[in-house]
């Protein structure tokens, strides 16, 4: 826990330390501390309940993690109701195993005294302030998230009791070095094959299946041929492009809009500016003083165009006689554009700083603001005015959209009548075919939801994007189910024909496999030296056959395999040692191995605590 809070500290204290600690509280299992219990757990462990509000805080963590982990896709994935249910589960069995871990190290005596939880906390850099504790700054962070001293102090024991257990079972696991070496050198090792690939294509003519095998196979796997729920729809859309572009706006409103909005159609005032620039260095006041140098020979009537070609370190305006461009106010640095703007036309001004160096400025010329024309910027205004009135017109009948469907629930009728528009149809989809104009994962979520798919309500409104809503109901349901063998006839044909056709060439590869052994002449293989485990010049199905067939001796070892659609004849010739393993890589290695161990160690610790414990799940989770 510590851990975390000591990450999150780098950022916002209130916002990165904050659903950190929140994780670790809801996972340690203290239910004392949320707050309520209801009479029903959610699950029990040797008696000891979880309560549904202790699953439901754990759940509502950990969606608001993968939410901000995976972003838009977490939106798509919980549009699935299963997916969801899954997740909850998931936490659940976490809980579980918890509550089993605090159990054991009960059992053990395991204890964690004040005097470790105080130096836990003074030793934690997130209380400190210059590497020493910081009381202040400590109670300002609980405070932030919430918590009193007592409290905190209490998850911190459940916490590090937990940790002792796990921490000396991990802590256990070590990795051998020439363990690691070893996997490393497989890892390195090439190989020197040659291949010949039998594709099925040319046997397909040959085959034949009928009608008699194809409903065997369709009886023998009928859990293959299973249909997704699926939905058809009916739906009000509204959307604010579909307004704005049907929207009249007259010469007179524009020039109305033109005129009260004078201000918006001006030209800046636009200045042409010199200057002589003097870069900062490792003595700044060196640099100020031969600026200021600069500027007292411009005071005595020096030419500044000749200063600039020979003094300033911008070279690229020096050569033009320190001349920059045209400049309206607020484009360059603040104080190089307070300067320039004060300046009459062909003065210069003092020594002005910047991030960049001191600068002696001259205004060379002055272009005055202006007025646009109404004729230049008409087409732009009457954009803007069917805009707004498209979106006004929009925000009245969302509005209106929204309370009729709710009023008039078990029909959209009257909500198309009340906005004017139509009422839109939809194929029958499943989860994963929604047509592409309403692949939203609200509107997946809420068609396939009790209240439009069991009750037939209208469903609320729906955001599709800005200015853009739907409220849809349900006009047709397929549930899910095995599809007819007339749906699936010519598809279970085509496989069964490429089955035969796969026998073909597999028969074939056993003839060549022999031929191979005996060098016949006739037959010629693709040669690859040197094949190493992530090639992807070869086909996988050949690359991981020949890492997985025996070291040659005095001949090559033949088989073959199974590709998508054919066979192919494999011949090893060669087992080559990998190049030279850096250090590097063996401890990158050990780091992995190390890690798995440590996982599966605390994985059969679970599996062990719990097939000697009574879990009970009275409740689905």
């Amino acid at each position: 826990m510590l851990e975390k809070i000591r990450d999150g500290s780098q950022g916002v204290i209130a916002k990165g330390i904050l659903v950190l600690v929140i994780l670790s509280f809801a996972f340690a299992g203290v239910s004392s501390y949320l707050g309520s219990t209801t009479d029903v757990p959610a699950a029990e462990v040797n008696g000891d309940p979880i309560t549904k509000a202790e699953l439901e805080q754990a759940y509502q963590s950990e969606r608001s993690r993968m939410e901000q982990q995976l972003g838009e896709m977490f939106a798509a994935l919980s549009a699935d109701e299963k997916y969801l249910a899954s997740i909850k589960q998931g936490v659940l069995e976490r809980l579980v195993a918890d509550k089993l871990i605090d159990q054991a190290a009960n059992a053990m005596g395991l204890r964690v005294s004040d005097e470790q939880i105080i130096a836990a906390i003074k030793s934690e850099p997130a209380f400190q302030t210059d590497g020493k504790f910081d009381n202040e700054r400590y109670q300002a962070i609980l405070r932030q998230l919430g918590y009193q001293p007592q409290s905190f102090r209490t998850m911190m024991r459940v916490d590090m009791t937990r940790r002792q257990l796990t921490a000396a079972l991990v802590g256990s696991e070590f990795v051998l070095p020439g363990e690691a070496k070893q996997l490393a050198e497989l890892q390195g090792q090439t190989r020197d094959i040659r291949y010949l690939v039998v594709d099925s294509a040319p046997f397909l003519a040959a085959a034949n299946v009928t009608d008699a095998q194809v409903k065997q196979y369709y009886d023998a796997n009928q859990g293959q041929f299973m249909s997704p729920e699926k939905v058809s729809l009916e739906y009000v859309e509204l959307n604010v492009a579909d307004f704005a572009k049907d929207t009249p706006i007259s010469d007179e409103e524009a020039q109305t809009y033109y005129r009260e909005h004078q201000a918006q159609y001006v030209a800046n005032e636009k200045r042409l500016a010199a200057h002589i620039l003097v870069n900062l260095g490792q003595d700044d006041a060196a640099a100020k003083a031969k600026a200021e140098d600069l500027v007292k020979q411009l005071d005595n009537g020096a030419d500044f165009a000749a200063l600039a070609k020979s003094n300033s370190d911008d070279t690229l305006s020096a050569e033009q006689g320190g001349k920059l461009d045209w400049f309206e106010p607020g484009v360059m640095e603040p104080a190089f554009d307070e300067a320039l703007f004060a300046l009459t036309k062909g003065q210069h001004s003092a020594v002005v700083k910047t991030d960049f160096g001191f600068h002696i400025i001259k205004l060379l010329d002055v272009q005055a603001g202006a007025t646009v024309p109404f004729s230049d910027v008409k087409a732009k205004i009457v954009a803007q005015l069917q805009e707004k009135k498209a979106v006004d017109q929009f925000y009245s009948l969302q509005s209106k959209l929204a309370d009729t469907s709710y009023e008039v629930p078990d029909t959209l009728a009257e909500t198309a009548k009340a906005v004017g528009a139509e009422v839109k149809t939809t194929e029958l989809f499943s989860r994963d075919e929604v047509p592409a104009a309403l692949n939203k994962p609200e509107l997946v979520k809420a068609a396939f939801s009790d209240a439009v798919k069991l009750q037939g309500l209208n469903s609320e409104v729906i955001e599709l994007s800005p200015n853009h809503v739907v409220v849809i109901r349900l006009k047709a349901h397929q549930d899910a189910g095995t599809l007819p063998l007339a749906a699936v006839q010519s598809s279970i044909s085509d496989r069964l024909k490429q089955d035969q056709a796969n026998d073909a060439a597999r028969a074939k590869a056993q003839e060549l496999i022999a031929k191979v052994k005996a060098n016949a002449a006739d037959v010629t293989l693709s040669v690859k030296a040197k094949l190493g485990r992530g090639d992807q010049t070869v086909d996988g199905a050949i690359v991981a056959k020949a890492f997985q067939m025996a070291t040659p001796s005095a001949s090559p070892v033949v088989d073959s395999v199974a590709l998508a659609n054919g066979y192919a004849v494999i011949a090893l010739d060669k087992v080559n040692p990998a190049d030279a393993v850096s250090d590097e890589l063996v401890n990158a290695l050990k780091q992995r191995l190390n890690a798995q161990y440590s996982e599966a160690d605390y994985r059969g610790l679970i599996e062990s605590l719990k097939a000697n414990a009574k879990v009970l799940y009275p409740v689905e989770g």
